[in-house]
C-alpha cells in the first residue's frame, strides 16, 4: 500500500504543472495582481474632479497598469489645464495630485510702436480669462517674432513677463524691442557673365536700400520676394537665349547688428541657344494646322526666347477657342542640340481632357463685394475651362482700378475633370482727392479740387465731385454711375454741373452753364460698347464788355439746349490707366432740337494707338476731330469748339481759331482736328519711383464759323508745337510738368509754354 501511495503521489506531482498550464486558477491570479481600490484627486480648485477622472481614463477596480497610467498622465498634460500632474500609489489608493495653470487676468504689450496692440493681440491668441500655459506663451512669442519679420524687423526681441496675482491669476506682459527695419544693404551675383550685376539688379524686385525707397519698401528683406526674384531671373535669361539657366543657391547674410541683409545669387547661365526648326502639327484630324501657322512669332535662327514661345501658345489657344476647340491643348516640345546650340520647337495641338470650372474662390477683398469681382469673369462655375477667357477676366478685373495686385491660379478640383480658379487680390485706395494747377502768361495760376470714389461702399459705383476755381472759372460738377444696373451689364449715370467762366480775356464776356445729363451704356461685344444720353442745359452769356466784338454782343442772353446723343467705343488697350499696347476709337454724335432754342448736329472722333518699341518705351499716336452743323440756325458761341491747353499743348485754351481782328476776342469754330505723337520713356531712375519722361509733337487747327465780316480772322492754317514733359505716379498722386514751344502759329494766337498738374489720394 505504501508503495502504491508513493507512486500516486509522485504521479500527481508530475502532472500538476501540466494541469496548471491547461487551466490556470482565476482566484489565485486575482490575488497576485494589485487593483485600484479608490482614486483621490488633490490640488484642483477650478476644475471638477469628474473632468480630471475623465481625462485620466482609469477607474476603481482597474489594475495598477503602468502603461495605462502613463497614457492618463499624458492626456492630463495635453489638456493644457495643468502646470504639473503627479500620480502616487498609497496602498490601494491612486492619488492624482495636480497644480492648475493660472488664469490670465491681463495681456499687455510694451515697447511696440511699429505694430499696434490690436494686431499683436490677434497674433498671440491669448485673451483675458483664458488658461495660462508656458507652451502657449512660447508659441505667442514665436508668432510675434514672425509678425515682426514679415514687417522687415529681423532684429526684434520679445521677453514675456509673468506677474503673479491673487486667486491663481497672472498678468502676461510682452516686453518688445522692435529694433530697426532690416533692409537689404547689398545684392551681389556670382557666376553671371552675360549680364552685369547692375542689369540683374534691375530685373529683380528686391532693391538695395536708398533714401528715396521709404515709399515702396522694396529694400526691406522678404524671403517670399527672394523666391519671386529667382523666378524673374530665370524668365529674364530664358527670354534671351539661356534656356538652361538656373539659380544654384541664394544666401542671405544678416549683419551682426541685425540692421542689414546682404544677398548673393549664385547662378549658372549655361550656353546661349538659337531657334532651330519650328514645326506645327495637329493631332485633331479635322483641324488644319496651316491656318494657325501665321500665329507663330518665333523664327528659325533667332535667339531662343521662352516668352515668345509662351505668347505663341497663348495666341493659338485663343484662336482655337474662337474656332470652337475649347478643350484643345497646345504643348511646345523642345529638342536640344547642345553641340550646335540650337533648340527645335514643335508646337503640338491635341485634344485635351474635358475640364470644367468647379468653382471660383476670391480672397483678399475686404471692401469690395465678391459679386463686383465675379461679374467681370468671362467664365462661370460649370463652364468649360478656357484659358483665353480666363486671361480676359484677369484683364477686366485689373481694369477696374480697385486692386494693386491681381493673382489668379488654378488647382485640381474634386475630380480630374474639375478645376478651381483661385483669385487673390490686394485692394488699393479708390478714393481720390486731387488738386490741379496750371499757368499761362495771360491768366496766371489756376487750381482745381476733386473728390472721387471709384468703388463706393465696395459696390463698384462711382461718385465724383469736382470744384474748379481760377482767375476766370468757377465750376462745380457732380456725377454718379452705377456700372451694373439691376444685375445686368448696363451702366446708368447722372451728371449735374454749374459753371461760371470769365471769358473777358478771350472774348470780353462771361458765361454761365447749368444743366444735367442722363446716360445709359451697354456692351455690343467683348471690346465694343455703346451708350446713349440725354442732356438739358441752360447757357447764359452776360457781362459783355461794351467794346467787345459785335459777334459776341449779338450772343448776349440765355438759351436752352435739349440734346440726345450716343457714343460708340472700341477699346483694345492692354491697360486703361497707363497703356503699353493696343488702341481705342471713340465716336460721339449729338443732336439738339428736341425743344429748346438750338438746333444742330455734332460729330466727334477720337482715336489713340499705343505701341511698345522696347520695354518701358511706348509710342502713342493720337487723333481727334470734331464738326458741328447748324440745322436751320447758326451755331451759337457756346456750342462751338475751343481747343488749346491740354488738347493742343503750347497754346492756351481758346488761343487759336477764328477771332475778331479788332478786339482779339476768340469766337470758337465749327471744325477742329488735332494730331499727337508722344513718346514715353524711362528716365534711368529706379522703376519703383514710377517716374518717366515724355516728348511730344502736337499739330492741329480750329476753323469754320457761321458768321462773317471784315473783322473776322480765320486762316484755318495748321498749328504745330513740340515739347517735353515729366510725369510721376507718386504715392500721393500723379504729377505732370509740360514745357511746350509753338513751332507754327498765327500772329493772333495766344501761347502757353508751361503747364503743371498734381494730385493726392486717400
Amino acid at each position: 500500500m505504501m508503495v502504491v501511495a508513493r507512486v500516486l503521489a509522485l504521479g500527481l506531482v508530475m502532472l500538476a504543472p501540466s494541469l496548471a498550464l491547461l487551466k490556470p486558477g482565476p482566484l489565485l491570479a486575482q490575488e497576485q495582481v494589485a487593483r485600484i481600490e479608490r482614486i483621490q484627486v488633490e490640488g484642483n480648485q477650478r476644475i471638477e474632479e469628474q473632468t480630471i477622472l475623465g481625462y485620466l481614463g482609469v477607474q476603481p477596480g482597474d489594475p495598477f497598469d503602468p502603461a495605462a497610467l502613463d497614457r492618463g498622465l499624458k492626456a492630463l498634460f495635453a489638456t493644457g489645464l495643468f502646470e504639473d500632474v503627479r500620480l502616487e500609489r498609497r496602498d490601494g489608493v491612486l492619488v492624482v495630485r495636480v497644480v492648475e495653470n493660472p488664469i490670465v487676468a491681463r495681456v499687455a504689450f510694451e515697447g511696440n510702436s511699429a505694430i499696434d496692440d490690436e494686431q499683436l493681440r490677434a497674433e498671440v491668441g491669448i485673451a483675458p480669462r483664458s488658461v495660462f500655459s508656458r507652451r502657449r506663451v512660447q508659441d505667442a512669442v514665436r508668432r510675434i517674432l514672425d509678425l515682426y519679420r514679415r514687417n522687415g524687423r529681423y532684429a526684434a526681441r520679445v521677453d514675456p513677463k509673468i506677474i503673479r496675482r491673487p486667486q491663481n491669476r497672472v498678468d502676461l506682459v510682452f516686453e518688445i524691442q522692435e529694433g530697426p527695419v532690416t533692409r537689404v544693404c547689398g545684392i551681389a551675383f556670382v557666376g553671371n557673365r552675360a549680364f552685369a550685376d547692375s542689369t540683374l539688379r534691375g530685373v529683380i524686385t528686391t532693391r538695395e536700400t536708398a533714401w528715396y525707397r521709404f515709399f515702396t519698401g522694396a529694400d526691406v528683406y522678404d524671403p517670399d520676394r527672394i523666391e519671386l526674384d529667382k523666378e524673374r531671373l530665370r524668365r529674364y535669361y530664358r527670354a534671351r537665349g539661356y534656356a538652361e539657366f538656373e539659380v544654384v543657391t541664394t544666401t542671405a547674410q544678416l549683419s551682426p547688428d541685425g540692421r542689414c541683409y546682404y544677398i548673393t545669387f549664385a547662378v549658372d547661365e549655361g550656353p546661349r541657344y538659337r531657334f532651330g526648326r519650328i514645326e506645327l502639327v495637329s493631332d485633331i484630324p479635322e483641324l488644319e494646322p496651316e491656318q494657325l501657322r501665321k500665329l507663330i512669332t518665333v523664327r528659325e535662327g533667332g535667339i531662343y526666347d521662352a516668352d515668345e514661345i509662351e505668347r505663341t501658345v497663348q495666341a493659338i489657344t485663343e484662336q482655337l477657342g474662337e474656332l470652337g476647340y475649347a478643350f484643345a491643348r497646345i504643348e511646345p516640345e523642345e529638342r536640344f542640340d547642345r553641340e550646335k546650340r540650337i533648340i527645335d520647337v514643335l508646337f503640338r495641338i491635341s485634344r485635351g481632357p474635358r475640364v470644367y470650372v468647379e468653382r471660383i474662390e476670391i480672397r483678399g477683398n475686404v471692401r469690395t463685394l465678391d459679386r463686383v469681382i465675379r461679374r467681370e469673369f468671362r467664365l462661370a462655375e460649370g463652364d468649360p475651362f478656357n484659358a483665353a477667357k480666363l486671361r480676359r477676366s484677369i484683364q477686366r478685373i485689373r481694369n477696374l482700378g480697385y486692386f494693386s495686385k491681381v493673382d489668379v491660379r488654378t488647382r485640381q478640383g474634386s475630380a480630374p475633370d474639375r478645376l478651381v480658379v483661385e483669385v487673390e487680390v490686394e485692394e488699393q485706395p479708390t478714393g481720390e482727392l486731387s488738386f490741379g494747377g496750371g499757368y499761362s502768361t495771360a491768366e496766371g495760376f489756376l487750381a482745381d479740387a476733386r473728390l472721387a470714389e471709384r468703388n463706393l461702399l465696395g459696390r463698384g459705383q462711382k461718385l465724383d465731385l469736382a470744384f474748379t476755381i481760377s482767375g476766370r472759372t468757377t465750376r462745380f460738377d457732380f456725377s454718379f454711375t452705377e456700372p451694373w444696373l439691376f444685375g445686368y451689364e448696363l451702366s446708368a449715370g447722372i451728371d449735374l454741373f454749374h459753371t461760371v467762366t470769365d471769358f473777358q480775356s478771350e472774348g470780353s464776356f462771361d458765361q454761365r452753364r447749368t444743366g444735367g445729363r442722363l446716360r445709359f451704356g451697354y456692351p455690343l461685344s467683348e471690346f465694343l460698347r455703346h451708350s446713349v444720353r440725354y442732356a438739358l442745359r441752360r447757357i447764359e452769356i452776360d457781362n459783355v464788355d461794351p467794346g467787345a466784338s459785335a459777334f459776341i454782343r449779338a450772343e448776349e442772353g440765355s438759351r436752352i439746349t435739349s440734346a440726345i446723343g450716343h457714343t460708340l467705343t472700341w477699346d483694345r488697350r492692354d491697360n486703361l490707366f497707363l497703356p503699353n499696347e493696343g488702341f481705342v476709337v471713340r465716336l460721339d454724335q449729338d443732336f439738339a432740337g428736341l425743344g429748346g432754342d438750338n438746333r444742330w448736329i455734332k460729330h466727334q472722333l477720337r482715336a489713340a494707338w499705343y505701341y511698345s518699341i522696347v520695354p518701358d518705351v511706348v509710342l502713342n499716336l493720337g487723333v481727334r476731330a470734331g464738326h458741328i452743323l447748324g440745322l436751320g440756325k447758326d451755331v451759337r458761341l457756346a456750342d462751338r469748339f475751343f481747343i488749346g491747353g491740354q488738347t493742343l499743348r503750347g497754346f492756351r485754351f481758346g488761343g487759336i481759331g477764328p477771332r475778331d481782328r479788332t478786339t482779339g476776342d476768340a469766337l470758337g469754330g465749327n471744325l477742329y482736328y488735332v494730331g499727337t505723337a508722344e513718346l514715353r520713356f524711362p528716365l534711368g531712375l529706379p522703376k519703383e519711383l514710377r517716374m518717366f519722361g515724355r516728348t511730344f509733337v502736337d499739330a492741329g487747327s480750329l476753323t469754320d464759323i457761321d458768321v462773317s465780316g471784315p473783322a473776322l480772322v480765320d486762316s484755318g492754317d495748321i498749328r504745330v508745337s513740340a515739347g517735353v514733359g515729366v510725369s510721376w505716379i507718386s504715392p500721393l498722386g500723379p504729377l505732370s510738368i509740360d514745357f511746350a514751344q509753338p513751332l507754327v502759329k498765327d500772329d493772333e494766337d495766344e501761347t502757353e509754354r508751361f503747364r503743371l498738374s498734381f494730385g493726392t489720394r486717400f
